[in-house]
């Protein structure tokens, strides 16, 4: 009986072929299949045995796949299967997102200037405002319009970036414009010669260095007959100047532009000044001449933003300092570096390198005086009236006679027959004189 209690507290031998499918086990256990116990009969010992392998491929579970593919290799695990659903789910809501993100379609030149952009927003309530909506010869319309985008960057960089001054500046550009219709004076103005012929020119030169049109506008004070005239109308002197501008801006072709140009780049669309102060002595006293140039540079300076590129001032005296003086009031410092006064005129062609020779030689050159090749505007020469002729002291013909004694006791023929018709003629020459030009304008 003891020896039956110790045997059964014994482990029963193992027989040699479980022995042998040990190392069988320990590669299924490490391969994660699991092992199930198997119970035996009564008279056996306990073993083992481990359960019937599934297929690699199908144990696998790969969490990016379909739900579909997740339900077969997991044999329809439902907790497995929502979470994988769950994930899926938020990866595609994500993609979705990304997607149906608006993209920025504006051009470059709005996305990196948003100055530039927030001014396009105010354009069309600026255009309402003013019932003006043309500049420099360009109809200003939107953001896609490279001659718009041009000029509204003109405008921006006048003000260094900040909208509402440049808002403010455009808007007064534009009344101004409504108002003066500077398109009509350089087209259909005409302005008397007596005041302000060879005053004013346009030149364009051809620039070797870099290929294009360098357009220069020439004011050549030293050429005033009568500063009274010119300069007494001051309303008149402004828009022949006005005139004279816009025969400039022309020759920039702003409205022609395919392209926009670079905001912190260079500007193609800008003109040389130069103006020539050769035997002016009487700038420094005259009030009409100061009252003009201070109108000049204010009208100049809100209508005609960064439209300048350097301005000449040739043969300055030394009593022409106060001209400085007053630029500095109303322009920017970046303006103002652009202003070079020189001395002796003769010097000025030193300043450009590709077309220096074109320079008229009178200003270092060798090109032909400006008023063989210069443009200007529409000059009209003054109607002197003609001395009217009495019937009694003209012949047959209505011709004064000579200084002639008469012979003595004979009567002075007259006849009285063309009286009407020299009556008709001098009223008809009386109403051609221009009532508004004073016979003590005329060149002296």
């Amino acid at each position: 009986m003891e020896k039956d209690q110790t045997l059964s507290a014994v482990p029963a031998a193992v027989p040699t072929e479980q022995l042998a499918e040990k190392p069988a086990e320990k590669a299924i256990e490490k391969s994660g299949v699991t092992a199930t116990t198997v119970a035996l009969p009564h008279d056996s010992t306990a073993a083992e045995k481990p359960t019937e392998p599934t297929p690699k491929e199908e144990n696998s579970t790969d969490v990016t796949a379909p739900p579909s593919t997740v339900k077969a290799a997991n044999n329809g695990d439902p907790d497995l299967i929502e979470e994988v659903k769950h994930a899926s789910g938020a990866n595609a809501q994500a993609t979705n997102t990304k997607t149906q993100e608006p993209v920025d379609t504006r051009p470059a030149y709005l996305v990196n200037n948003p100055a530039l952009s927030q001014f396009f927003d105010r354009l069309v309530s600026i255009v309402e405002t003013t019932g003006h909506n043309e500049m420099w010869g360009v109809t200003l319309k939107d953001s896609s319009d490279p001659p718009t985008v041009n000029v509204m960057m003109k405008f921006l960089r006048a003000n260094e970036g900040n909208v509402k001054l440049a808002e403010d500046q455009l808007l007064k550009a534009l009344e101004w414009r409504k108002k003066m219709n500077p398109l009509a004076l350089a087209e259909s103005a005409t302005f008397p010669a007596s005041k302000f012929k060879d005053l004013g020119y346009v030149t364009t030169y051809d620039d070797g260095s870099n290929g294009r049109k360098v357009v220069f506008t020439w004011n050549i004070y030293g050429s005033v007959k009568n500063i009274e005239a010119t300069f007494g109308n001051l309303e008149e002197f402004i828009n022949w100047r006005v005139a004279l501008m816009e025969l400039a801006i022309r020759e920039l072709h702003l409205g022609e532009a395919t392209s926009v140009m670079d905001y912190n780049g260079e500007d193609p669309y800008q003109m040389i000044q130069v103006h020539d102060y050769q035997n002016v002595s009487f700038l420094r006293m005259n009030p009409n001449i100061r009252a003009a140039s201070r109108q000049t540079i204010e009208v100049f300076s809100t209508a005609y933003p960064e439209l300048l590129k350097e301005k000449f001032f040739v043969n300055v005296p030394a009593v022409m300092g106060w001209v400085f003086t007053a630029l500095k009031v109303f322009l920017s410092k970046n303006t103002i570096r652009k202003f070079h006064p020189i001395t002796n005129g003769s010097n000025l062609a030193r300043e450009f390198n590709g077309f220096a020779e074109e320079i008229p030689k009178v200003y270092g050159g060798k090109g032909a005086p400006l008023a063989d090749t210069g443009r200007t505007v529409t000059l009209q020469e003054d109607v002197v009236p003609e001395a009217p002729t009495e019937p009694s002291k003209a012949n047959g013909n209505g011709i004064p006679a000579p200084h002639a004694e008469p012979a003595k006791n004979v009567p002075v023929p007259t006849d009285m027959s063309d009286a009407t018709k020299d009556s008709v003629q001098q009223n008809d020459t009386v109403a051609k004189v221009p009532t508004d030009v004073p016979t003590e304008t005329l060149p002296n």
